[in-house]
């Protein structure tokens, strides 16, 4: 469900000033209202993400433009940059004020600076909050590809859980740290050729998908990581990892699956819906009462297979990527 558009012209007075700029005081109103609208929209508590904005921002190290309007701060976006790659990590533009044309002014201009690096080629973005009308405009157009993502969401206390049929030999065991290097591994190869490996380039090697575990594991951005309720599937002759499924917790009562992938031989087996069901057990067990995922709505069958277990979609954003600026 995108977000509602606010009629509220842009301000004549309206200027994009580098974020280093704006103190984090500036800043206080539109983190505040953002959080807010994480806990209410997603039950994520966003405060740990909205602490390290405050940090980096008063240390004036965080890259990335606002948006003035009246003498305050509208909106902010914050990328950061991964040699020959741009991340914007977030984009908010405050409730009232909240249009495609302010919107677009921010990644507009975050897009004109990383371009004129030149070393810079590539740009992603997931931009959960960001307003994501059909048709939508997106700046530097001849250079992007847009993929509509599902926000997905459990109640677990109405939840059976039920248990599937796995027609492959495999057993299930708790993340371990020493899983970190198989796993990276298979995520590359699974994701070969899939449409995630085109939104997110950490897919695409072993290198990338390291990193990827790694800020899984160590960052707020996809909550705190949660051992309890995170899993590998290993094959019972081999030993060898087929699958994980790793989750956090992004609020006190309500888990968040970070990570399902299984092998191209494992697919269809029931692999993937074992432990899916074996982390939402656990998470249920450990107290929560929702559980939550997302997964790009090309993906038709992983979100049937969501569907099926009891998740419903309680919102749409986009994953941009911008090639060859």
């Amino acid at each position: 469900m995108a977000a509602r558009l606010s009629p509220a012209p842009l301000h004549s007075s309206a200027e994009i000033v580098d974020l280093r700029r704006v103190t984090v005081r500036d800043l206080e109103a539109v983190l505040e209202e953002e959080t807010a609208e994480w806990l209410g929209e997603v039950e994520w508590d966003f405060r740990k993400s909205a602490d390290l904005v405050r940090k980096f921002v008063g240390l004036r190290a965080l890259s990335g433009c606002a948006l003035i309007e009246a003498g305050q701060v509208a909106g902010y976006l914050y990328y950061v940059l991964e040699e020959a790659k741009g991340l914007i990590g977030d984009l908010y533009v405050r409730r009232p004020l909240r249009t495609v044309e302010r919107e677009n002014r921010l990644l507009g201009s975050a897009l004109e600076t990383i371009a004129a690096m030149r070393s810079v080629r590539r740009v992603e973005a997931q931009l959960m909050m960001l307003a994501f009308p059909p048709g939508r405009p997106v700046p530097f157009a001849p250079y992007a590809a847009t993929y509509s993502r599902n926000f997905m969401r459990i109640d677990l206390s109405a939840a059976e859980l039920a248990e599937g049929r796995v027609r492959r030999p495999v057993y299930l065991e708790r993340w371990s740290d020493h899983y970190q290097e198989p796993a990276a591994q298979l995520i590359a190869v699974a994701y070969t050729g899939h449409v995630d490996g085109h939104i997110n380039d950490q897919y695409r090697s072993p290198e990338g998908a390291r990193r990827f575990l790694y800020n899984i594991v160590q960052y707020p951005g996809c909550g705190t990581f949660f051992r309890p309720a995170s899993y590998v599937a290993l094959e019972a002759v081999t030993g060898r990892l087929c699958g994980l499924s790793l989750a956090s917790m992004v609020a006190p009562e309500c888990g968040h699956v970070t990570q399902i992938c299984v092998s191209q031989a494992a697919r269809g087996t029931g692999v993937g819906h074992a432990l899916l069901r074996q982390s939402l057990a656990a998470l249920r067990q450990s107290g929560c009462r929702a559980a939550s995922l997302t997964v790009t709505a090309a993906n038709a069958g992983a979100v049937a297979l969501y569907e099926r277990v009891g998740f419903r979609i309680v919102r749409q954003f986009p994953a941009y990527v911008w090639e060859g600026l």
